[in-house]
């Protein structure tokens, strides 16, 4: 496993990151994909079959992977930008699949807004995006489930959605179905501030206080990842895991702004392609930026 750290002579602040994916105890393949590529920080949780869904995961990725904000430091990238890479990206996947697979998608786009860092976070699917700021962890995403759905109706308490029958079948997804609409969240950086990302490998199988334990505990996003992972493996492992944790230092002095909803959010709050690689993210001669995580431990 390795880490990584991103920065640009025009402001102090950069990205340190760590990633980690694991089939599961259960699970055949690894349907899971991601990219942590300066500035864009995602993974995608496929869906459809026996491989099938490894390759939604990985169309996903790799448009974008394709991308060409890939490899510049805190670009001017807007919403609807992201959200025309996301329509590619589904574009793409019902080409090559016929609409028979899909794949969940979330993560962060490290952006520039008025000249100061932004988290763009941009969810489809029940794959999460968390962030830690002032000891606080706040799930920025919301989840595109049926589950979630009930919760809001308050037909069922978010305890119940965690052991609910139907806790896996989601509403929205790329690839496949009728709706596979972005939400889409800019919420200004902070020195500090830790992302972390994750498939509901994850969050199926650990409480988010023991995730916020982890994560105020271990300092280095790469070990968090790591101990994330065998948390998840511990509590069962009945899916794939995969985890993103992305931490914000440096910065200007004095930066000071407010966060933004944008049209159809649901709340407030290296340089190369990604290609497949063989046993996970500390294999031999693997540039560490962008990954597909293969089904071998």
């Amino acid at each position: 496993m390795n880490s990584d750290e991103t920065a640009s002579p025009d402001t102090d602040m950069h990205a340190v990151f760590g990633y980690a994916s694991d089939r599961g105890l259960r699970r055949e393949l690894n349907e899971d994909s991601l990219i942590a590529a300066d500035p864009i920080f995602a993974i995608a949780d496929g869906m459809g079959g026996h491989e099938a869904g490894e390759v939604a995961s990985s169309i996903c990725v790799r448009t974008l992977g394709d991308s060409p904000i890939v490899g510049k430091h805190l670009p001017e990238f807007s919403a609807e930008q992201l959200e025309a890479l996301v329509k590619e990206a589904d574009h793409r996947i019902r080409e090559a699949t016929g609409g028979r697979a899909g794949t969940t998608l979330t993560g962060a786009v490290l952006v520039r807004e008025g000249g100061n860092p932004y988290w763009l976070v941009f969810n489809v699917g029940d794959s999460r995006t968390y962030r830690l700021s002032h000891g606080v962890l706040e799930q920025i995403t919301v989840d595109h489930s049926e589950v979630q759905e009930l919760v809001d109706l308050g037909q069922i308490t978010p305890d119940e959605a965690l052991v609910h029958p139907r806790r896996h079948v989601v509403t929205r997804a790329l690839g496949t179905g009728n709706d596979a609409e972005a939400d889409f969240w800019l919420i200004p950086v902070e020195p500090g501030d830790r992302l972390l990302v994750c498939s509901d490998g994850l969050t199926g199988e650990v409480a988010d206080g023991h995730i916020l334990q982890i994560l105020t505990s271990v300092t280095n996003p790469q070990d968090a990842c790591a101990a994330l992972v065998q948390a998840a493996l511990r509590s069962g492992g009945r899916d794939n895991v995969t985890v993103l944790v992305i931490d914000a230092e440096g910065g200007p002095d004095g930066h000071e702004s407010a966060a933004i909803t944008l049209p159809g959010a649901s709340q407030e709050a290296q340089p190369t392609g990604p290609r497949p690689v063989e046993g996970g993210p500390a294999g031999p001669g693997i540039d560490p930026a962008v990954q597909r995580k293969t089904a071998e431990e």
